[in-house]
């Protein structure tokens, strides 16, 4: 969540935030009100409960008749101590529960405007100029035997699917190929669990009431993650870090769960937007002053894994209204998807700043032995769309599929070649 001293502070930067992001901003003013109303009654409450131990320090030594009407005082104190404590309590309710609403506050260098408002700020390769009709990666999949949708569907339903043989052997060889890059450069490697509970759902900035995204089990009140980030953000929840442990980085490898509600009809064919899929996730826990950097790092780090993969790409600014409750700023790299003929989303960073980190209550101990609010970023190394763009960008006229030379390693094949 926000900060309050922020709030109190320099309200118009809640305000300009809202704004860039396409929110009203009347919201500041209801919670500058709430919590000048909270701060009253705590003050309210403090008063009356030092009256009241004062008074119970005059009944000890009073007698008689005195003693009598100081008990009918004290016992009228009593009754207005509890009333102002329940009343600092409602008060602090409300508050909590409008602040966990407020998205997080926009980096001012982020681009204005929606979805499409973006700022492209490199293009890295150019798309190939193919000889023969292009396959999308569905027919080559199928034409591999890597992909079954059918199956998939007959199983779970739509938007499920079976890797299996050279489909199998090429997601897992990519996987691996980003949790080894991440332990490289420093990361804990970490395999994370799936379900967690709505507390830590809805610290990591996740609607888990209204998010129609999110797989709910109602009978054990546990939620199926989207991503590991969720997860990792929980991980040092309420706990008090170490200055000289941060930066702490983590690779996080899971299946992620998405229910996809609002894409009615939108990438019905193949893999690229589907209910259960796989990622390498980078997430990091740094010092507020250090996460603008730490976000380029992120960002490097993805690069380095699309340029083993060998597929034109570019890096986009997201617009501040495009941006999920969480991040401050977003850079998504999108692949070049030849038969689309346009860049889809591969990878994307975000800086979350201390929002996550606040509402988490994970904190560090500065050398001055204050504790304050970590920043937090997640970057991702590698999914199962990347099987989209590796097919379609290396594919041959005979169907058959040339694998980028960093991947072969971890794939064990040079060329994945049509079943027979």
């Amino acid at each position: 969540m926000i900060d309050l001293r922020t709030l109190r502070e320099d309200p118009d930067r809640l305000r300009a935030s809202q704004r860039a992001r396409g929110e009203s901003d009347s919201v500041v003013d209801s919670l500058l009100e709430l919590d000048e109303r909270r701060r009253s009654a705590l003050t309210s409450f403090e008063t009356l409960r030092a009256e009241q131990k004062s008074m119970g320090k005059s009944v000890s030594k009073a007698s008689g008749e005195e003693k009598a009407a100081l008990l009918e005082r004290a016992k009228d104190l009593a009754a207005q101590v509890k009333t102002a404590e329940a009343e600092a309590e409602r008060l602090g309710g409300e508050l909590d529960e409008l602040m966990q609403t407020i998205p997080n506050i926009v980096d001012p260098a982020a681009p204005h405007g929606g979805e499409d408002d973006y700022i492209v700020l490199e293009t890295v390769g150019t798309p190939r100029e193919f000889d023969f009709e292009p396959r999308d990666h569905l027919e080559l999949g199928e034409l591999l035997g890597a992909i079954d949708m059918e199956r998939g569907a007959k199983v779970s339903g739509s938007r499920f699917f079976f890797l299996k043989g050279v489909g199998a052997r090429l997601q897992l060889g990519l996987l691996n190929m980003a949790m080894q890059q991440a332990i490289e450069a420093g990361f804990v490697p970490m395999i994370t669990p799936v379900l967690v509970k709505p507390e830590t759902m809805a610290g990591t900035g996740f609607h888990v009431a209204h998010d129609k995204e999110i797989y709910r089990l109602p009978d054990d009140d546990l939620y199926l993650v989207g991503t590991s980030e969720v997860a990792l953000a929980g991980y040092h929840a309420h706990e008090i870090l170490p200055e000289g442990d941060l930066p702490l980085r983590y690779a996080g490898w899971s299946s992620c769960f998405r229910r996809e509600a609002g894409s009615y009809g939108k990438d019905t064919r193949g893999i690229i937007r589907v209910h259960q899929f796989d990622k390498v996730e980078m997430f990091s826990y740094c010092r507020p002053e250090d996460a603008s950097e730490e976000h380029q790092r992120l960002l490097r780090w993805e690069k380095e894994m699309l340029a083993k993969i060998e597929v034109p790409y570019r890096i986009i600014d997201t617009a501040a209204g495009d941006l999920g409750m969480s991040a401050a700023r977003k850079f998504d790299c999108e692949g070049w998807i030849p038969t689309q003929g346009r860049y889809r989303e591969l990878t994307s960073t975000s800086n979350c700043t201390e929002f996550q980190a606040r509402r988490l209550g994970v904190r560090f101990r500065d050398k001055d032995g204050k504790t304050q609010s970590a920043a937090t970023l997640n970057g991702t190394l590698a999914t199962t769309r990347w099987i989209v763009a590796i097919l379609e960008n290396h594919q041959q006229a005979d169907g058959s599929v040339v694998v980028p030379q960093a991947l072969r390693p971890f794939v064990g094949l040079d060329v994945l070649e049509p079943a027979k």
